[in-house]
């Protein structure tokens, strides 16, 4: 199996989706981007010249859809859906595709989704071994840039990036989440009980309302969390854990 570059573009009519998965990509010293096609019949023309390792292919587009897409290749690449519907998943993995992932696609789920078309490879390939390096870690830097971990929300139907170090909590309004940052305020539609999973560690839940970003605590007790002026409450169920990591920490 080969242990350069995978080849991939993407394909989505929607400029802004297709800057978020280019930016995930280039981040990402495993892939290289070929090109990026808001028309997917000019990226069919590519893949009958050229050969492409991932493509990842948005399904609700007006000249032809994703699903229609797949099934008009003879022979297809690894496919990773990314959509904003998710109601296509059942029928999306009948055509053997890698991944789907759901918009705003988050550069943690992302990784996770390249990781396991090279995991895919290796198995299909058994007689040959994958370099340890082609299991992709989350960079840290780009030459001598120092990446900030970031995910795009939808808010109001506009993608706005937050970056997970400047969010001081979080905090649920029955079906929504309003992000607090330093910065400002973003109200996005999405659950509390899953938006902590697209977070990395320093993040934690301290009531069924309420998730704080440890670095930012000023102080602490048995009943609340201090950050700046703002207290909030510790939930009786997540107390013993809140109290445990932030002694730890």
């Amino acid at each position: 199996m080969k242990t350069s570059k995978f080849k991939c573009i993407i394909i989505d009519d929607e400029p802004l989706a297709i800057k978020v998965i280019k930016r995930h990509v280039e981040q990402m010293p495993i892939l290289e981007l070929i090109d990026t096609y808001q028309n997917p019949l000019e990226a069919f023309e590519l893949l009958k010249n050229q050969e492409i390792d991932i493509v990842f292919l948005d399904i609700q587009m007006p000249i032809l859809t994703g699903m229609e897409f797949v099934r008009a290749l003879a022979h297809p690449p690894g496919i990773i859906f990314t959509t904003a519907y998710r109601n296509y998943a059942v029928e999306s993995y009948e055509l053997n595709v890698v991944d789907y992932l759901v918009k705003p696609v988050t550069f943690t789920r992302f990784l996770k989704a390249v990781n396991k078309f090279v995991d895919q490879q290796a198995k299909s390939k058994s007689s040959e071994v994958l370099p340890s390096s082609a299991q992709v870690a989350l960079p840290t830097k780009v030459g001598s840039e120092t990446i900030s971990e970031s995910i795009y929300v939808n808010s109001n139907k506009k993608y706005i990036k937050v970056i997970f170090e400047d969010i001081t909590y979080v905090e649920s309004i029955k079906d929504y989440i309003r992000i607090h940052t330093e910065g400002k305020n973003i109200i996005t539609k999405d659950k509390i009980s899953t938006f902590i999973d697209k977070l990395p560690d320093y993040f934690l839940r301290i009531h069924r309302s309420f998730i704080i970003n440890t670095k930012k605590v000023s102080a602490f007790t048995a009943l609340d969390i201090e950050i700046g002026p703002i207290e909030l409450p510790i939930g009786n169920s997540y107390k013993a854990d809140v109290m445990d990591r932030l002694k730890k920490h």
